[in-house]
């Protein structure tokens, strides 16, 4: 388990600062220092989009009752895009908003795969962060009072993972909570207020490296989180930018519907990636239909393998976002 605080330093000139403490295993340790090394590589660059990416400020070794520890001091970052559409309830975001969400977001990758070579591997709404919070009283670097700590989104104090049976359980509570509220207001009955995302700042950085990689030095085969990760991955036909590219469009879908694109399941004689890589294939069946054959949408794509010509599909909704 990785673990995220903020402190204040002592010098108070220097704000705040957000504190990763990575486990004391071996294991984990090497991954931490791969992580300071590619941090560094991300700091050293000279174009103005490494500032769209999370800032290492330092780092040092702390040797505790468990172990030696390795931390990150990082800038300190407001709210990810997931607390985003929580405290939109779940519903999609206008379309305008997620194209200024992506923008930021796409600066980042530009920088990271053409400037430095770096795949990201794990990029999702909790690795993408607001420069601030939601709530201004809430940002100490607005308000200079002291931050609330949160639970980290996807953190746990065990190492038991959610079982996604529980998350589809809960999508689909939301989807009829939704639905619930938007019948009643047909009815003029009671419902929640909108809220208005008005006056958020919606400039974002990508953070959370632990998983990023040199583009010709992988450290590991199988990458990304499985609801975000690229046919290519799910495939074991090797990985490039490309697979971060599926993440953005995975994202920018979940920004403007407030759903998963895909929620793989497994069953009786198939796993969870034999789903994911069904349920991609149908899904692109109907936006080949649906989205292909409109002219709004019509664009060339230049793939460097036929292997690519099935997620075209997705990545054209991300492009459309833009047209």
């Amino acid at each position: 388990m990785t673990l995220y605080c903020s402190v204040r330093l002592v010098d108070s000139s220097s704000g705040f600062v957000a504190l990763k403490i990575q486990r004391s295993a071996a294991d984990f340790a090497e991954a931490a220092l791969q992580e300071i090394e590619i941090l560094s590589a991300i700091a050293n660059g000279n174009s103005s989009n490494s500032e769209c990416v999370v800032r290492l400020i330092d780092h040092f070794r702390h040797t505790g009752p468990n172990g030696q520890h390795i931390c990150m001091i990082l800038e300190y970052l407001g709210d990810s895009l997931l607390h985003l559409i929580k405290y939109n309830r779940y519903r999609g975001l206008n379309l305008n908003k997620v194209r200024e969400i992506c923008r930021w977001v796409l600066l980042s990758l530009d920088y990271l795969h053409r400037e430095v070579g770096i795949i990201h591997s794990d990029l999702k709404l909790e690795n993408v962060l607001l420069i601030s919070t939601i709530d201004p009283s809430k940002d100490p670097n607005k308000s200079g009072l002291s931050p609330i700590l949160e639970k980290p989104e996807g953190s746990s104090n065990s190492s038991v993972l959610v079982n996604f049976g529980e998350k589809k359980l809960k999508r689909k509570a939301r989807s009829a909570t939704v639905k619930i509220s938007t019948r009643r207001a047909s009815m003029g009955g009671v419902t929640k207020r909108v809220r208005s995302l008005d006056g958020i700042d919606l400039r974002c950085k990508i953070v959370d490296f632990g998983n990023a990689c040199w583009v010709d030095k992988p450290f590991q085969d199988v990458i990304q989180t499985r609801q975000y990760r690229a046919p290519e991955v799910v495939l074991g036909a090797g990985f490039s930018f490309s697979a971060d590219m599926w993440s953005l469009a995975c994202v920018a879908f979940e920004l403007a519907t407030g759903e998963v694109m895909f929620a793989p399941t497994s069953g009786e004689g198939f796993t969870e990636d034999e789903g994911k890589y069904e349920e991609t294939m149908r899904l692109i069946d109907q936006m080949e239909k649906r989205v292909l054959n409109s002219p709004r949408y019509h664009i060339r794509l230049h793939l460097t393998s036929s292997f690519y010509n099935f997620a075209a599909p997705v990545m054209l909704f991300f492009y459309g976002l833009f047209w």
